[in-house]
């Protein structure tokens, strides 16, 4: 299953000519690509699917998606990580 999982940037970048970030899931830190949102700032919650940010959240909604992703289990599957959302 592939789902979009909200999280929360924290560092944005340039790699390759491509704007990057990492983005924080409740403490998991992973890469992804921000060309899709040229206007995300450090501190914005997006979706990421399969790497690659598509739109900007506000936090509430991130963290009632990631709380309800987590009683279904799914966050472990899609992020390869055992932890919960803060």
């Amino acid at each position: 299953m592939c789902l979009g999982i909200p999280g929360k940037i924290i560092e944005i970048y340039e790699a390759n000519g491509l704007k990057m970030g990492k983005i924080d899931f409740g403490g998991v830190i992973k890469e992804s690509c921000l060309a899709y949102v040229p206007e995300a700032q450090v501190g914005d919650y997006t979706i990421v699917h399969v790497g690659f940010a598509l739109n900007i959240i506000d936090e509430e909604e991130a963290h009632k998606t990631l709380e309800l992703l987590s009683e279904i289990g799914a966050i472990e599957e899609e992020l390869g990580e055992s932890q919960a959302p803060e």
